[in-house]
């Protein structure tokens, strides 16, 4: 079982997330708010962090870039609706182990976040 935090500005698609990766067994918190999210990987272990790119303060880049501050062990996926090369680079260039593309495929998630674990 491994510790995943949710990041997204829009709930229902981090419940969503959170669901799936529930019934696989993994403890799951999902978040809507940068601040608190940040708050939450300082007092707690987590074995993998996925990332909507697009947030209401920060970007996910920029939050990764504070994750890794916090627990440079930790994993990423990153999620978009809108992929970029650029985006791509950046993110797997500060760590991200995977990267999704909105809407979020229920098996492409699970086999992105077994293989995020295992690096």
């Amino acid at each position: 079982m491994s510790h995943i935090l949710v990041l997204d500005d829009v709930a229902e698609a981090g419940v969503l997330v959170q669901k799936i990766l529930a019934k696989k067994g993994h403890q799951v918190v999902a978040f809507t708010d940068e601040d608190a999210a940040l708050q939450h990987a300082a007092n707690h272990p987590l074995d993998l962090v996925i990332l909507d790119i697009k947030l209401k303060k920060m970007s996910g880049i920029a939050v990764l870039e504070e994750l890794i501050k916090i627990n440079p062990a930790v994993k990423a996926i990153i999620l978009t609706g809108n992929p970029t090369a650029e985006t791509a680079r950046h993110a797997l260039a500060l760590g991200a182990a995977e990267y999704c593309v909105k809407p979020i495929d229920k098996d492409e998630l699970e086999k992105k976040v077994a293989l995020a674990l295992k690096k």
